[in-house]
C-alpha cells in the first residue's frame, strides 16, 4: 500500500518496513509520552511504588518481583520495543549515573516537552521551528536556574546544613522518608568523610535483614562480610596487611586430563609430601614480606592455614571480589598473585582488626585504614525487598551529595525552580518574533507540569494550587514551591527543601536534549528478522 502511494520501489529487503513523516513522528511522540506517563506516579515525596515481576523463567535483570519507586531502576527493568522510548529510557540511566537523584524528573520533564511539540506538529509548525523555540527557551531557563542558586562551599557549618536538606530532600520521595533525618544524617557523615576523593567505592553498604530501618548505622572503619580463621586471633593491633589474589590450595597439576600413575603407596606419599614442600615454599615467600595479615581472594586449604598460625600471621580466605579491591583500595595495599620480589609489593596497613557481631552475623572491622576516609553503612530492614530498596535510596543519596560536594551550588525544590524558570521563559517569549514564541510558551508550559505533577500524585488540588505559585512567581517570589503536609504554597527556604544545582541543571538539559532528537524524526526504518534456517 505504501509503495503505491509514493510511487517508488521497495528498496528494503523482504520483512523491512518504514514509517515515514506524520506517521514516524507520531509513533516517536507516543512511545515516549507513554514512558513519561508510566513513571509519572512515581514522581515527587507522595509518589506511588510499583510491583515488577520478571516472567516466569526469565533470565532478566531481576530474577524476583521488586518494589520500587526509583525511576531508573523501573525503566531499566521494562522490556521496550519502541526506540523514541528507548532515547528516554537512556538519559532515565544517564541521569542516575551522573546525579543519582532526578531520574523520574528528567523523563517526566521531557515527556511533557514532547507532549506540547505534539501539539504544535499537528498545527502544520515544522519540527526544526519547534527546536528553535526550545533552544531559545532552555538558554533563559538556564540563565534564571543560574542567578537562582546558592552557594555555601566556603562555610563549612552552612554547607553542611545544605547537604543535610539535600539528603532530606532526596530521601523524602524514598522509602526511607519516615526516617529521612536518620538517614540524612547518616549520608552526609559519609560522603564529609570523604573529604573530596573522587570515589564513592570508599562507602561501602551492606545489607542485614533482621531489626528496623532505624537500627542502621555508620561504622567507621571498613568491614568485611567474612570469618577470621581458625585458631586465629580475633583481635590485632597494628596490622601490616598483604592482600593477595592466588591459590592456597595444594598446587594441582594444571595439564587437562592429566594422570600420574603410581606403583606404590610410598610414591603417592612422596608427592603429597612434594607438594606440601611445594605450598611451604610459597608460604615462606609470603611470610618474608613482613605482614603480619595475609587476605586472601581465594580458598585457604587447612595445611597452609596450619602454616600461617605457627608463623603468627593471621589468615583470611575468600574476600568477594568487589570485597577484596576495595579493600585493597581502603588499606592503600597492592593486591599480589605472586611473591618472589617482596621489596616491590606494597603492604596496607590499619591500627585494629576485630571481629564484631551485626544480627546474628561474624563480620571482620577493620579500624583505622591507610585511607581514613572509608567508612561502611550496615542497613537493618525486616525483609530483603525493603532492604534492597533502602539501599537504592541510600545510593541515590550518596550520589547526589558526592555531586554537590563536587559542586557545591544548591536550588529549592519543591517545584520552585521549575516555575521560576517557567516565569522567565515566557517572559522571554514575549520578545520572541515569529512562530518559535508559541515553541517557547510550550516549553514553559512543560515546566509547569511538573509542580503540578507533584501536587496530583499528592490528591491535591493541582490546579488551584499552580494558579498561587504562578502569581507568587509573577510577583517575583522565587523561593515559593509546594508543601505537602499542609497542601498549600510556602517558600521552600524556610522550610529547607533544597534540591542539587548541578542535578537540577542536568534534568533541564538532558531532557531538552532528548525531546529535541525525537522531534527531529521524520523516519523510522524496522531491518526485516533474521530468518532462521531450518
Amino acid at each position: 500500500m505504501h509503495r503505491l502511494l509514493t510511487g517508488g520501489p521497495n528498496i528494503y529487503k523482504e520483512g523491512g518496513t518504514e514509517d515515514r513523516g506524520e506517521n514516524a513522528r507520531l509513533q516517536a511522540f507516543i512511545g515516549a509520552i507513554a514512558i513519561g506517563d508510566l513513571v509519572k506516579s512515581t514522581l515527587g515525596p507522595k509518589g506511588m511504588d510499583k510491583i515488577l515481576q520478571p516472567m516466569p523463567g526469565q533470565e532478566g535483570p531481576t530474577k524476583s518481583a521488586t518494589v520500587t519507586n526509583d525511576g531508573a531502576t523501573i525503566l531499566k527493568s521494562v522490556w521496550i520495543d519502541n526506540p523514541a522510548a528507548k532515547i528516554l529510557v537512556d538519559i532515565s540511566k544517564t541521569q542516575d549515573q551522573e546525579c543519582g537523584d532526578g531520574t523520574t524528573s528528567v523523563v517526566v520533564l521531557a515527556a511533557e516537552m514532547l507532549r506540547n511539540a505534539q501539539l504544535l506538529v499537528e498545527q502544520r509548525m515544522h519540527p526544526q521551528v519547534i527546536i528553535k523555540g526550545y533552544r531559545i527557551a532552555l538558554a533563559a531557563a538556564r540563565a534564571k536556574l543560574e542567578s537562582l542558586a546558592t552557594d555555601n562551599g566556603k562555610n563549612e557549618s552552612a554547607f553542611r546544613e545544605d547537604l543535610l536538606r539535600i539528603a532530606r530532600t532526596t530521601l523524602s520521595s524514598k522509602l526511607l522518608k519516615h526516617e529521612k533525618e536518620h538517614f540524612a544524617t547518616l549520608a552526609v557523615d559519609a560522603v564529609l568523610r570523604l573529604r573530596g576523593k573522587p570515589n564513592l567505592d570508599y562507602i561501602q553498604v551492606i545489607k542485614k535483614p533482621g531489626a528496623s530501618l532505624k537500627e542502621s548505622f555508620l561504622e567507621e572503619g571498613f568491614i568485611l562480610e567474612k570469618k577470621i580463621g581458625v585458631g586465629m586471633p580475633k583481635v590485632l593491633e597494628d596490622c601490616k596487611i598483604l592482600v593477595a589474589n592466588c591459590q592456597m590450595d595444594t598446587d594441582k597439576i594444571k595439564i587437562y586430563g592429566a594422570k600420574v600413575k603410581v606403583d606404590s603407596f610410598e610414591a603417592v606419599a612422596e608427592i603429597e609430601q612434594a607438594e606440601k614442600e611445594k605450598m611451604k615454599a610459597k608460604i615462606d615467600k609470603i611470610v618474608a614480606h613482613g605482614c603480619n595479615v595475609f587476605i586472601n581472594r581465594q580458598l585457604i586449604y587447612n595445611y597452609p592455614e596450619q602454616l600461617f598460625k605457627d608463623a603468627n600471621v593471621m589468615a583470611i580466605e575468600h574476600s568477594d571480589f568487589d570485597g577484596t579491591e576495595r579493600l585493597a583500595a581502603v588499606l592503600g595495599a597492592d593486591i599480589a598473585s605472586t611473591f618472589d620480589n617482596p621489596e616491590e609489593t606494597k603492604l596496607g596497613s590499619c591500627k585494629k582488626i576485630s571481629e564484631m557481631l551485626i544480627g546474628e552475623d561474624k563480620v571482620i572491622k577493620f579500624s583505622g585504614c591507610s585511607q581514613n576516609e572509608a567508612c561502611t553503612i550496615v542497613l537493618r530492614g525486616a525483609s530483603q525487598h525493603i532492604l534492597d530498596e533502602a539501599e537504592r535510596s541510600l545510593h541515590d543519596a550518596l550520589a547526589v551529595l558526592y555531586q554537590t560536594v563536587q559542586d557545591t551550588r544548591v536550588c529549592n525544590g519543591g517545584g520552585a525552580m521549575e516555575m521560576a524558570m517557567a516565569a522567565a521563559v515566557l517572559e522571554k517569549a514575549k520578545t520572541v518574533e515569529g512562530k518559535e514564541s508559541a515553541a517557547v510558551e510550550g516549553f514553559a508550559k512543560a515546566l509547569q507540569q511538573i509542580p503540578m505533577i507533584l501536587a496530583d500524585n499528592a490528591g491535591l488540588d493541582s490546579g488551584e494550587l499552580l494558579g498561587q505559585l504562578k502569581a507568587a512567581h509573577a510577583r517575583g517570589e522565587h523561593t515559593m514551591g509546594l508543601e505537602f503536609q499542609t497542601g498549600s504554597v510556602t517558600s521552600m527556604e524556610k522550610l529547607g527543601i533544597m534540591e542539587s544545582f548541578r542535578s537540577k541543571m542536568s534534568q533541564l538539559c538532558s531532557a531538552s536534549e532528548a525531546a529535541e532528537m525525537i522531534i527531529r524524526v521524520d523516519d523510522i526504518i524496522k531491518n526485516a528478522p533474521r530468518q532462521r534456517e531450518g
